[in-house]
């Protein structure tokens, strides 16, 4: 099994654009499906509910890493942790990173999640799964996004 996601699309928005609906929390919520409770902030836990539709009874919980502006944007989380009676907390959180790149057309938005290997065992697949088909979603979602709104 792969450790690691990684995802790529050309935006045709500059990288400003793109930027904004990472980094913006409610930006960011409107695409992630997530109502966050305030502003993404390096080394601060970012706490929210996930509005996607059967997915409501899952917090929002990533603490942010990385906020290089216009190049990139990281945060770590627990990967698929959906089911509230399991806690979560004792496990190595995987990497997320949004790395973007100035194109002739617009921006290459590049996301990996890294960390998998590190995941128990019993769950490591199907978080691999459910957020390697999650990240492609995700990736429509912002691009119908930026298109959409300016």
């Amino acid at each position: 099994m792969n450790e690691r996601i990684e995802k790529r699309i050309e935006l045709k928005a500059p990288v400003s654009r793109v930027w904004r609906a990472l980094t913006d929390y409610r930006e960011f919520g409107e695409w992630f499906h997530v109502k966050l409770d305030g502003p993404f902030l390096p080394g601060q836990v970012s706490h929210g509910q996930v509005t996607h539709p059967g997915y409501e009874h899952v917090k929002w919980e990533a603490v942010v890493q990385k906020m290089e502006p216009e190049r990139l944007f990281s945060f770590t989380w627990h990967p698929y942790s959906v089911d509230p009676k399991i806690d979560y907390s004792k496990e190595t959180p995987t990497l997320v990173e949004f790395r973007l790149e100035k194109t002739a057309s617009g921006t290459l938005l590049v996301l990996t999640e890294s960390g998998f290997d590190k995941i128990p065992a019993g769950r490591r697949l199907e978080a691999f799964r459910m957020n390697d088909g999650g990240w492609t979603q995700q990736m429509k979602n912002i691009e119908n996004h930026v298109a959409q709104t300016s």
